[in-house]
C-alpha cells in the first residue's frame, strides 16, 4: 500500500543524532580540558598526563586493574590480540555482523578470521555454532556485543575454558551493557571499546582496552607503544614487537570530560528505548530488542526485527514507509555478512597472495570459505532487521514519534493510528 508523503509525514524536524550538538554531550567540560592541554604545550602522552588519567579513570569505572588507551576502536582490538602470542595462520573466531574494525586486527596479526553464526533473535554469537567452528588452530574468540546487547557470555566462557581459548569482548557498541549483573568487557580476558564519533561517548576517535590479567595488561601497554616501556622517558629499549597506537593528550582530554557523562547517556537511551518498546509491543509481526536475564541493553541504536509473514509486508517495505513518514529507518544494517565483502571473500589482503589463509601449517585444515549460506541465521536476521535511532538527546516526544510512525506504517493508514 502506497502512502502520500504530504498527508502522512509525522515530522520533518531531524531527530537528535551523533553528528549534531543536540545528540552529543560535548560542551564546556571538554573545552576546559582541551584548553588545559593546549596551554601546557604537551600534546603527547609521553609528556602529558591526560592519557594516564583516562586509563586510570576508565579502569576504575569498570572495576579492572589495567587499561591501555589507543587511537581507535580498531586499534583497541589489535592491542588485545597483539598482547597474545599468536602464530601466523592461527584462527580467531568472531561474528559476521560487525564492522571491519573487528576483523582488520586479526589479519594484521597474520591470523585467519573465522565467522560463527549469530542467534537470530539477539544478533550476537550463537555459542553452539561457535563451538562447531573450532579447529586445532583456533586460539581466540572475539565476542561482538552488537548494538548494545550482550552475547551469551556464560556459554562462550565455558567454551573458551574447554578449548583453552582467549576470549576478547568487542564492546565498541556496548558501553555499560550488562550480562547477568556484570558489565560486558569485564567477563572475558580483555574488553575493547571505541571512542569514535558515533559511540556512546566520543573523542572523535580513540580506543580503550581493559583486562584484569597482569601479563596481558603489561603486554597491551607495550604493544601500543612500539614495545617500548618508557613512554618517552629517558632510556630506550624495545622489549617486544609493537606498533605506535599512542592516544594523544587532546583525545584523552575530551574522553576524560565525556566519561562522567556516560551513565547519564546510557540511562537516557534506555529510557527512550523502553518507551518505544512499550509503544509497539502489541503490534503483530514486530520483535523488539531484548536484554539477557538480569542484564541491560545500552542501545547504540534501536534494532527492530520483523516477522514479515505476520507483518504482512517485506521488512524493506516497512523501512520505506517509515522514511516516508519522516522516521529515519534503515534496512539490514551492514547489508550482508561481513565476510561477503570482497576484501575477505577474495582473500587478497597482502598483495596478490592468499596469506595468511595459506600460511605454513594450515595444509591439513579444512579450507575457510566465505560464501553465501555459510551463516544462514545471520543472513536471515539481516534481512529482517530495521535500524532506528535511539539517542541520549531524545525527548519523550521523539520516542513517541517513532512509536506513532511504526504503528502508522504497519497499518498503512494515513491518519492517526
Amino acid at each position: 500500500m502506497s502512502m502520500e508523503t504530504q498527508d502522512v509525514r509525522i515530522r520533518d524536524k531531524p531527530f537528535p543524532g551523533v553528528n549534531d550538538p543536540a545528540g552529543r554531550t560535548l560542551g564546556d567540560e571538554e573545552i576546559a580540558m582541551l584548553t588545559e592541554v593546549i596551554r601546557s604545550a604537551r600534546l603527547n602522552r609521553g609528556t602529558g598526563s591526560k592519557v594516564t588519567q583516562l586509563e586510570k579513570a576508565f579502569a576504575a569505572r569498570y572495576g579492572v586493574a589495567h587499561c591501555t588507551a589507543s587511537t581507535s576502536g580498531t586499534s583497541a582490538i589489535h592491542v588485545a590480540l597483539g598482547a597474545l602470542e599468536l602464530e601466523p595462520g592461527d584462527e580467531v573466531i568472531t561474528a559476521p555482523i560487525t564492522d571491519m574494525g573487528t576483523v582488520i586486527p586479526i589479519l594484521l596479526q597474520n591470523c585467519v578470521p573465522v565467522f560463527a553464526d549469530v542467534d537470530s533473535r539477539t544478533l550476537c554469537l550463537d555459542p553452539a555454532d561457535l563451538e562447531r567452528r573450532i579447529t586445532p588452530r583456533t586460539r581466540a574468540v572475539i565476542a561482538v556485543h552488537l548494538v548494545g546487547n550482550a552475547c551469551d557470555m556464560d556459554a562462550i566462557m565455558a567454551i573458551g575454558r574447554r578449548h583453552n581459548l582467549i576470549v576478547i569482548e568487542d564492546c565498541a557498541q556496548a558501553y555499560l551493557t550488562e550480562y547477568r549483573g556484570r558489565l560486558v568487557g569485564t567477563i572475558g580476558d580483555a574488553g575493547c571499546f571505541s571512542l569514535q564519533q558515533s559511540k556512546h561517548i566520543t573523542a572523535g576517535d580513540g580506543g580503550l582496552t581493559i583486562t584484569n590479567n597482569p601479563r596481558l595488561g603489561e603486554r597491551m601497554a607495550l604493544f601500543a607503544n612500539k614495545g617500548w616501556p618508557n613512554y618517552g622517558q629517558s632510556g630506550r629499549d624495545y622489549v617486544m614487537f609493537g606498533v605506535n597506537y599512542r592516544m594523544t593528550e587532546l583525545q584523552a582530554a575530551v574522553a576524560l570530560a565525556q566519561l562522567p557523562k556516560l551513565d547519564g547517556v546510557v540511562e537516557r537511551r534506555v529510557a527512550s528505548a523502553d518507551a518505544i518498546t512499550a509503544g509497539i509491543r502489541d503490534v503483530p509481526g514486530l520483535l523488539p530488542p531484548q536484554a539477557p536475564p538480569n542484564g541491560r541493553h545500552s542501545y547504540w541504536f534501536y534494532p527492530l526485527l520483523t516477522d514479515p509473514a505476520e507483518l504482512g509486508m517485506p521488512t524493506a517495505e516497512l523501512a520505506r514507509r517509515l522514511r516516508e513518514l519522516g522516521i529515519p529507518a534503515g534496512h539490514g544494517y551492514i547489508g550482508k555478512p561481513i565476510f561477503l565483502y570482497d576484501l575477505l571473500r577474495k582473500k587478497q589482503v597482502y598483495g596478490h597472495t592468499h596469506y595468511p589463509w595459506d600460511a605454513p601449517g594450515r595444509e591439513n585444515l579444512p579450507e575457510v570459505r566465505y560464501e553465501p549460506g555459510a551463516c544462514p541465521q545471520t543472513e536471515d536476521a539481516l534481512s529482517r532487521l530495521i535500524v532506528l535511532p535511539c539517542n541520549e538527546g531524545f525527548t519523550a516526544q521523539d520516542a513517541q514519534d517513532i512509536v506513532d510512525g511504526i504503528r502508522r506504517a504497519v497499518s498503512g493508514v494515513s491518519g492517526a493510528a
